[in-house]
């Protein structure tokens, strides 16, 4: 969706909103008011953005027939230096309320399935989460600083429901169940998108290669849906479930997608290493280092290592600390850039080789020990700087360019 369009949706969106607010929860009181209050889950979509599902609480007020959806995935593009905030981690998410049918359109126009399950509160604990979303959209309280694993618009859905049911809430978690990192559990989405797959997995550093506990999954929508699902409820009778009815409120049907693309960064970056490899061999052959692609692959290894250092030092995200991956792509490989371009002081730059050599090893052992898993396809990559730092450290005192100019 156009960048436009989502700007123009928010605005509305936040102008009903306040409509709503002012027109349904002070015309009924909620002490005397009886809901039917659901979770709403939605399948992901084919941008990125929203791979990972949704998650929503509807709830309709059965007197009035008023249905509404409140909404903690919502952010404001108008905010002063979104993109900056963006990046940093320091842009507020904020809770919305829209209509059920408003809500549902963007699903229906991509073809998002969409499943409802009723819960099986009381009139006392439907009035109390009523009570709770009405103080969380104040505008005191609405905005949050969002955290892609433990504070989104599925995240804040189990804080309310712990938060109002307390101890009658029992999640009933799965005696046993598949022992699956952050890192795994968000590859369950990103699969199908080789590119995104590759760039979070570069962006994330180690303290995601964790096993998640049952709780902690369900930062995804399916995995909340599924707690829900499982949950029961104590203390005010015999125990009952959380979930009353599901309902199917989307079903498309699947489309097949049998096409190959082999524009993907395993053929891609093999197939890159090859030909580094037959480059290397013929450079030897002919007693050539081939100074420009060196250039080119350190400047481009070291800007990729100062996005990294960016986003462990200078962002908020917790998630992008202690990210091995800076010892392949390191910062440092720019001053090698430099050295290739400038006449070279060759003792400096052997020094500086060699270091990149042996960090590109220390990656490889890294990954075969488990403390970081990075993504598959940067094998090659780390093969080729191995090779390229390798075939200079022996080379540069024999082959042409450093020959000729020292």
């Amino acid at each position: 969706m156009p960048l436009e369009i989502l700007k123009h949706n928010f605005r509305k969106t936040l102008y009903l909103g306040i409509f709503l607010f002012l027109a349904f929860f002070t015309t009924v009181p909620a002490s005397a008011a009886t809901y039917k209050i659901s979770l709403l889950t939605c399948d992901p979509g084919d941008e990125l953005y929203s791979t990972f599902g949704h998650s929503a609480i509807r709830i309709v007020e059965l007197e009035s027939g008023q249905d509404l959806v409140f909404n903690y995935g919502t952010f404001d593009f108008n905010t002063p230096f979104f993109y900056i905030k963006f990046i940093r981690r320091t842009l507020d998410y904020q809770l919305s309320l829209t209509t059920t049918a408003n809500f549902l359109r963007e699903y229906n126009y991509f073809k998002r399935n969409v499943r409802e399950q009723e819960l099986n509160l009381s009139p006392e604990q439907s009035q109390a989460i009523v009570a709770f979303l009405q103080n969380n959209y104040q505008p005191e309280n609405r905005k949050y600083r969002y955290d892609f694993f433990f504070d989104n618009c599925a995240t804040r859905i189990t804080d309310m429901i712990e938060s109002v049911l307390g101890q009658s809430l029992k999640w009933n978690y799965p005696a046993e169940s598949d022992e699956k990192t952050f890192r795994n559990l968000i590859d369950e989405y990103v699969y199908p998108l080789p590119w995104s797959d590759l760039g979070i997995d570069l962006a994330l550093g180690a303290v995601i290669d964790r096993e998640a506990t049952e709780a902690e999954k369900a930062f995804l929508p399916d995995y909340l849906e599924a707690s829900f699902g499982r949950a029961t409820i104590i203390g005010d009778g015999p125990e009952r479930p959380l979930v009353s009815r599901t309902n199917t409120i989307y079903d498309f049907p699947k489309t097949a997608d049998n096409q190959v693309n082999l524009f993907n960064p395993y053929v891609v970056f093999w197939v890159f290493a090859i030909l580094v490899g037959i480059l290397t061999f013929i450079g030897f052959k002919k007693k050539r280092l081939f100074k420009g692609f060196d250039i080119s692959l350190f400047t481009i290894l070291g800007l990729l290592g100062v996005l990294l250092v960016f986003l462990w030092f200078f962002t908020a995200h917790s998630q992008t600390k202690n990210n091995w991956n800076l010892f392949w792509a390191f910062p440092g490989h720019l001053y090698i850039s430099y050295l290739l371009i400038k006449k070279p002081n060759k003792a400096i730059l052997k020094k500086l080789l060699l270091a990149a050599m042996i960090l590109a090893d220390l990656a490889l052992v890294i990954w075969l020990l488990g403390f970081q898993s990075f993504h598959p396809s940067i094998l090659p990559l780390l093969l080729i700087v191995i090779l390229r730092t390798n075939f200079l450290y022996y080379n540069i005192d024999r082959f042409s360019y450093f020959r000729k100019r020292n």
